[in-house]
């Protein structure tokens, strides 16, 4: 039975994973959405190939390009914030919600909203609203299919057992490139060593989010919105190796795991095809040649991005939103050459000690926060280059 598919973010990293299993089982799918920011030769190139019902760019300015592009295909062309919600509104059975940033925040909502499932792979969506996203999901009957390796791993290993049985949730981080590195050392690093991930293949700003350790302190954020098993239930352990993407231990002590090859080809098949399964071209795991796997307990001195979230999502309300935002800005910040690395998570804790917002109860009130956020953490930075 052939299903309709609704890609937002088709031209980046988890939008061109999506695709290549969508061509390898061509005969499943019809794509119905296809939409990227301003990348309009590759998302004609990809419209032309897949033949979707209509292809949307987020910026306004890059409309007149897209249409000539695809001009004679008989492909609906559209732009802009509210084209985005208005393409996630249309009936398909699976959207694909791989907008990077908050970008992504309204058009996954309306999905949901409209009682779609979401395959999400757009962290900042549940980091900054992950309340009113599960809330409208239960309204509508929606269900949330987590893309990220450890959350869709979380989600395997749940399969056949009971949220209430339960006792902890591990996530598991590679520690990224800096593992082993000192403080003093960190404190000189460059853009282009935190973006070289040791295991995974990934955009500069999850790079450096993992580098940075903030990338697992958002995902505890994610899990604790996905899996309601209470925040003290929901641990983070470092594997080096990112063979074993997350466990879940029940009360009666088993320990279930999920393995994988680091290729997010495997969780975007799991979320693609469940609760089926699907053939992927991925590497089979080869236990005996990786033939170690090693664990340690996260340290939160040099590493202080992860007990900076755990306090953010404990104490909720807009604190989450807050700290998405100033992430957001430092990151780039650093990537730019304006601050060191340290300077990252500590432009977060400067923007969310200067003050809380009001609990959020609307897109619209993540979107004011967001904002202020960011002009909070720009005002440190700038602080930071003129010091």
């Amino acid at each position: 039975m052939t299903r309709r598919l609704s890609l937002f973010g088709a031209t980046g990293s988890v939008g061109q994973s999506t695709l290549d299993l969508v061509r390898r089982d061509g005969e499943a799918w019809d794509v119905a959405v296809l939409t990227a920011n301003c990348d309009v030769a590759e998302l004609a190139k990809l419209a032309k190939e897949f033949r979707p019902d209509v292809a949307v760019v987020a910026d306004e300015s890059c409309h007149e390009a897209l249409k000539a592009a695809l001009a004679g295909t008989g492909i609906e062309t559209a732009a802009g914030a509210a084209a985005l919600v208005e393409a996630a509104q249309r009936p398909t059975d699976l959207v694909m919600a791989a907008i990077v940033g908050t970008a992504g925040l309204a058009p996954t909502m309306a999905a949901l909203e409209a009682g779609t499932d979401v395959a999400l792979a757009n962290k900042e969506a549940l980091v900054s609203a992950g309340a009113l996203m599960t809330a409208a999901a239960r309204k509508s009957g929606a269900t949330i299919l987590p893309v990220d390796s450890e959350h869709n791993a979380i989600f395997q290993c749940l399969a056949g057992g009971r949220i209430d049985q339960v006792r902890r949730i591990i996530l598991t981080a590679s520690g990224g490139p800096f593992r082993t590195m000192t403080a003093e050392d960190m404190a000189r690093v460059t853009p282009a060593q935190a973006v070289a991930h040791p295991n995974w293949s990934m955009g500069a700003k999850i790079s450096v989010d993992s580098a940075t350790m903030m990338n697992k302190g958002l995902e505890l954020i994610e899990a604790h919105h996905l899996f309601p098993v209470g925040l003290d239930r929901i641990e983070i352990l470092v594997h080096p190796q990112s063979v074993i993407h997350s466990l879940v231990e029940y009360v009666d002590c088993s320990t279930l795991a999920q393995l994988g090859s680091p290729d997010m080809r495997i969780p975007i098949a799991s979320a693609l095809a469940w609760p089926q399964r699907m053939a992927t071209p991925c590497a089979p795991l080869d236990l005996a040649n990786i033939a170690r796997l090693d664990f340690e307990a996260p340290d939160e001195v040099r590493f202080p991005a992860t007990a900076l979230c755990r306090a953010a999502i404990a104490e909720g309300g807009a604190r989450p939103a807050q700290l998405n935002a100033a992430n957001e800005v430092a990151v780039a910040a650093f990537l730019a050459g304006r601050i060191s690395f340290p300077a990252i998570v500590d432009t977060v804790r400067r923007v969310i000690d200067a003050g809380a917002p009001a609990v959020p109860t609307s897109l619209q009130d993540i979107f004011s926060v967001d904002g202020a956020s960011r002009a909070a953490a720009q005002h440190f930075v700038d602080q930071y280059e003129h010091a």
